[in-house]
């Protein structure tokens, strides 16, 4: 299964416009300009979570108002991971900025909307504005991957979806205490962020593509038509259904705790603090994706594949160890955020950047890693419409912080599982190749 690659010798000019900042700095530069357009991007998707929507005239559902908003817009996101599949697996390097611009425009429309229609009749404009942004990670990371600062890149554009989702959260609320209808206020909070898209996407189209050693390391990167995709599962479903597994409950978990955050936080005392989203999530950034970014050390892609599978299964022991502290009174509710949101970034982040980097470097087959992210995230995003449902519909009275507990421990406990037989699997195939 595992083979390191031979890539081509010589070396690339750099595009003109970077030529003379390529060096020790230029990841980071690329790193900024990645972590802007996500962070942007989370502007568009993710304000609207900051309100509680608790009286809607005309709603008298078994499930909450919010939960309908939630699952609209996830089942559309969903709906993009599927078609991503195909289209970030094929998609070349031509016209990337431009559709990241057009997609976001598309989910603000829908936002602006969603303030014009009555409530409940705006529903579905959720489920269209989640439905162009799915494709959006898969059109960043494509500048990002194959090369041998991708962990480092990686991990930079990794913080922007932990860090944003705090930080837009305290702008949103900021507008909700300024007097701004909770309607209105997805579309109003998400304006300021489109320059810094603009800015960022205009980086990312400068960025030099990865050059011969890159290659050499990581594997050229090509699109994936149909039958290279249906090639690349036959050889390695089954190590992929493992993580992809694992990787559903962690999405769920994830999703859970960031979209009900303001609910878990009055549960927890600190209802209506806007500052307490930031607070939280900044130290969980720091903490899960310094360690991440440290296997760009790791030059073995077999070798990084498996400590890869290590940081999951510390990830997942760190959620249910914080949450059992937080229980027994050893930390605070602010403690028990951070290292259990530090413990789950852990497990959840390597997914959707530096696993399958790494693993594309290291297995034998032509592929991108934005065809195997989004197999994983559609996977992953149905597991989240399902705890959404279940958490609404079947799981008794509304006590988000008991919930919340009980789905740490499920989860902890069953990718610890998964990702160990993964890692096993992938010994053993890594054994077989070098025997």
């Amino acid at each position: 299964m595992w083979r390191e690659t031979v890539g081509m010798e010589g070396s690339r000019r750099l595009a003109p416009p970077l030529r003379g900042v390529a060096g020790s700095l230029a990841p980071l530069g690329y790193g900024a300009a990645a972590f802007g357009a996500y962070f942007s991007m989370y502007a568009f998707r993710k304000p609207f979570a900051a309100a509680t929507y608790d009286q809607v005239a005309g709603w008298h559902h078994a499930l909450d108002y919010k939960s309908a908003l939630l699952i609209a817009q996830v089942i559309g996101y969903a709906l993009s991971k599927l078609i991503g599949i195909r289209v970030i697996a094929e998609f070349g390097r031509s016209g990337r900025g431009a559709a990241i611009l057009a997609l976001v425009a598309a989910s603000w429309v829908a936002l602006l909307l969603f303030a014009l229609t009555p409530a409940p009749w705006n529903i579905g404009f959720l489920f269209l504005n989640g439905l162009p942004l799915g494709l959006i990670w898969g059109l960043v990371f494509s500048y990002v991957e194959g090369r041998r600062t991708s962990e480092l890149i990686g991990a930079i554009l990794c913080a922007s979806f932990i860090v944003s989702s705090g930080v837009v959260k305290t702008a949103a609320t900021l507008v909700l205490n300024a007097g701004i209808a909770p309607g209105w206020m997805p579309a109003l909070t998400a304006l300021p962020f489109a320059p810094l898209l603009l800015g960022c996407v205009l980086l990312l189209e400068r960025m030099p593509p990865p050059d011969a050693r890159d290659v050499a390391e990581r594997r050229e990167r090509a699109p994936m038509p149909t039958a290279a995709r249906r090639a690349f599962l036959r050889a390695h479903g089954a190590a992929l259904a493992l993580l992809i597994a694992g990787y559903v409950l962690l999405t769920a978990l994830r999703d859970f705790r960031d979209n009900f955050a303001a609910e878990l936080w009055t549960a927890l005392g600190a209802g209506g603090n806007a500052a307490v989203f930031s607070q939280s999530e900044i130290p969980v950034a720091v903490l899960a994706l310094t360690g991440l970014a440290a296997l760009m050390a790791v030059r073995d892609n077999r070798r990084a594949v498996l400590a890869m599978h290590a940081i999951i299964l510390g990830g997942a022991l760190l959620i249910a160890g914080s949450t059992a502290a937080f229980q027994l009174g050893l930390i605070g509710p602010l403690g028990w955020m951070i290292l259990g949101g530090a413990g789950l970034y852990l497990a959840y982040t390597p997914y959707n950047a530096m696993l399958f980097d790494r693993m594309v470097a290291a297995v034998g087959q032509a592929a991108n890693a934005g065809f195997l992210i989004y197999v994983a995230d559609t996977s992953g995003y149905a597991g989240s419409v399902a705890l959404l449902l279940y958490r609404s519909l079947g799981a008794g009275a509304r006590d988000w912080l008991s919930f919340f507990t009980a789905a740490c421990y499920v989860t902890a406990a069953a990718v610890a599982l998964l990702t160990t037989l993964s890692a096993l699997h992938f010994r053993r195939a890594a054994g077989r190749e070098t025997a």
